[in-house]
């Protein structure tokens, strides 16, 4: 194969490279942290005995604030995508 042919028709391994900049995978891994937080804030609830009806399954952590949590993680992976890279 001639140099010519080489230079217009370059293999992966030459044009090969990361999608995202060190920052923004930084930020996916911060956002990925947040949507793990808010489903452990979901976790409990539960009665020991299934005879016995517990409210705390209801709470305000349980039903409102962790899945704003979660909503709030996903954007946050999303603007982590978006966002150019700095170099």
């Amino acid at each position: 194969m001639s140099k010519e042919t080489a230079k217009q028709n370059p293999t992966p391994e030459t044009s090969a490279g990361f999608a995202l900049g060190k920052q923004n995978y930084k930020l996916l891994a911060i956002g990925f942290a947040i949507i793990v937080f808010g489903f452990v804030l979901m976790i409990g609830g539960g009665s020991d005995d299934p005879n016995v009806f517990s409210e705390e399954i209801f709470s305000f952590r349980r039903i409102t604030l962790a899945p704003l949590v979660v909503l709030f993680g996903f954007v946050f992976e999303i603007y982590a995508i978006m966002k150019k890279p700095s170099e």
